[in-house]
């Protein structure tokens, strides 16, 4: 083996084992001081949905009546379709987030929808989102502790039934009515 080849194989053994080691002090920062969770002020949460809520109404008001026997609202929302999402259990308990047929994102990262401050949840854990049913769906976003929706692991996508709890580490969410 010439010295060029044995040189050049030592400096990317060392560039390796540094890109590890700079991994390793990140893991460690992260774990040790996590994500800063900014508490949301009842105020702006309230002009919030009021504000969501007038957008709705014009786009109501701008939409045309639909046609007999067609459904409004794309789907079959009906008198038992979920309008918010409740944190049963974990650090967030009795947090609510009103259902406007957006989605609601699920993790430790600052713009997630519901910010987790939880060890056991990963930086964008899950998603949940309406599909063109008007049922909720519940899908694992590759976290590295999982998803369970009423005690399995979500591999897929999944419709979440009204009241089954949905788990992510030690915060447990429900649709509610």
């Amino acid at each position: 083996m010439s010295e060029l080849t044995l040189t050049v194989m030592r400096l990317g053994f060392l560039a390796v084992l540094w890109l590890f080691v700079i991994v390793a002090v990140q893991v460690i920062r992260s774990d040790l001081f996590g994500t800063r969770v900014t508490q949301r002020g009842s105020r702006r949460e309230a002009g919030r949905q009021q504000q969501a809520g007038r957008q709705q109404a014009q786009r109501q008001q701008a939409a045309p009546p639909p046609q007999r026997g067609q459904q409004s609202g794309g789907g079959r929302r009906g008198r038992n379709a979920p309008s918010k999402l409740v944190v049963t259990e974990g650090t967030l308990t009795g947090t609510t987030v009103a259902l406007q047929g957006q989605t609601v994102t699920l993790g430790r990262a600052h713009d997630s929808t519901i910010v987790l401050d939880d060890d056991y949840a990963s930086s964008r854990h899950a998603r949940i989102y309406p599909d063109r049913d008007g049922q909720w769906i519940v899908e694992d976003l590759g976290s590295t502790n999982g998803t369970y929706l009423d005690r399995s692991r979500l591999t897929t996508p999944t419709p979440i039934p009204l009241g089954a709890p949905i788990r992510i580490g030690k915060t447990v969410i429900e649709l509610r009515k």
